[in-house]
């Protein structure tokens, strides 16, 4: 009797490939399908954006999950390029970390292990009056 075809663990989620299947000879090989954002990360992150749309400055949000990464895409317009993309990216944990914050110009701008430090890139500077 086969395992289930398809297991969560965390945020990523996993596949048991047969033997003889794609690239894999191994039984009980796991491959992630899909990398996502949990519901601690996807809120964290929709705090920062809701005080930017609270405050006029964003519009619009685009998720996308792929098999080795995801996105959270920000736009001022639906139909420009987003201004930021927020991406998580596992395979980098153990080195310079998973979470990312890229301009619209491709330049990365924060990267680290803990999500709510690289989204302090994305608030506004505070401005201390005397």
């Amino acid at each position: 009797m086969a395992e289930q075809p398809e297991q969560i663990r965390g945020a990523v989620r996993l596949d048991v490939v047969a033997a003889n299947d794609g690239p894999y000879q191994k039984t009980g090989v796991r491959v992630p399908l899909t990398v996502t954002f949990d519901r601690k990360e996807l809120q964290t992150i929709l705090n920062v954006y809701g005080r930017q749309v609270a405050g006029g400055e964003w519009r619009d949000y685009a998720l996308d999950f792929l098999k080795d990464r995801a996105l959270f895409s920000i736009y001022r317009h639906h139909s420009e390029r987003p201004l930021y993309v927020v991406e998580k990216n596992p395979k980098l944990r153990e080195r310079q970390g998973q979470y990312m914050v890229i301009a619209q110009d491709g330049r990365v701008m924060k990267r680290g292990h803990d999500l709510g430090t690289v989204l302090r890139v994305l608030e506004p500077r505070l401005v201390l009056v005397k």
